[in-house]
């Protein structure tokens, strides 16, 4: 579990963040709502395109990317290795609704 991404308001602010679930895919960070694209945080990456996420103590500013579908089988097999052992949140990030919020997090 990850705390992230605050997602820079209209006016620069940061909103509250929320807790995630994020993978690491080849050299790049996923997320995924699980809500899908009309998700209340997903439809604030979209407004905002940009925030910060914080792990393990380190507070990073990213931008939110779509990931392209081709890379939605790799972060499957990701969340499965990281998460398996938690059923209930593995099954609710492979739902096709929630493979279409996948969302890259690239360093500003």
């Amino acid at each position: 579990m990850w705390s992230g991404p605050k997602a820079a308001g209209p006016d620069g602010s940061l909103r509250d963040p929320v807790i995630m679930w994020v993978v690491r895919y080849g050299d790049d960070i996923y997320v995924r709502s699980v809500k899908g694209r009309s998700g209340p945080w997903f439809r604030g990456t979209r407004s905002r395109s940009q925030g910060r996420i914080r792990a393990g103590g380190v507070h990073k500013d990213v931008s939110f990317q779509d990931a392209d579908p081709n890379e939605w089988a790799g972060v499957d097999a990701a969340y499965r290795a990281k998460y398996g052992a938690y059923t209930g949140i593995v099954d609710r990030v492979l739902t096709e609704q929630a493979r279409e919020s996948t969302i890259r997090l690239a360093p500003r």
